[in-house]
């Protein structure tokens, strides 16, 4: 079950917590080199997250150290917190103007964690394909002008994140890179 509402970034903290115990900035330097194009996390965010995933017993402190520094934090991933990254991992997102950004983080932590993203791309693809016929349909009963031109910023969105869905599936099956 998934406890923690929005929280993409939590869950790819999960996802490389998944591979081994770490500390917050480990984290964000991670984070930040998994995913270039996204915006880079703040350090506050990554801590404030880290609390959070502590508080709903997703994560656990694995060791506090200190080399001569300030004390750090190790954490880990808990049996809860594999479960709600699974769980995160095999929910396909809701088609929105919005969900590219989410559709990328799912592929590439299930990558890291060297899972088999096609059951998820495939799945995705299928949503975002019953949205887009939906929102076409509406546009050809839309009679303004307007309605049509915000059906049309949606549905090009949609088109985007489906071929971005089906050459990510291709790339996959191309590199070999199946998993578990």
């Amino acid at each position: 079950m998934c406890i923690v509402a929005d929280m993409s970034s939590g869950h790819v903290l999960l996802g490389i917590l998944a591979a081994g115990p770490a500390h917050g900035y480990d984290l964000k330097r991670e984070h930040d080199a998994r995913l270039p194009g996204a915006k880079p996390l703040a350090y506050g965010q990554v801590y404030a997250t880290l609390a959070r995933l502590q508080r709903d017993g997703l994560v656990e402190v694995a060791t506090t150290e200190n080399d001569g520094g300030p004390e750090r934090t190790v954490y880990d991933i808990s049996p809860a917190g594999e479960e709600s990254l699974l769980e995160w991992l095999a929910t396909p997102e809701p088609p929105g103007p919005y969900a590219a950004e989410e559709l990328v983080r799912k592929t590439v932590t299930a990558l890291r964690l060297h899972r088999d993203a096609r059951p998820f791309l495939g799945a995705q693809r299928a949503l975002h394909l019953d949205r887009m016929r939906g929102l076409v349909a509406e546009q050809r009963a839309a009679v303004d002008v307007d309605a049509r031109i915000a059906l049309d910023h949606t549905i090009f969105h949609l088109d985007a994140d489906l071929r971005w869905l089906e050459a990510a599936a291709a790339r996959v099956n191309e590199e070999g890179t199946l998993l578990r």
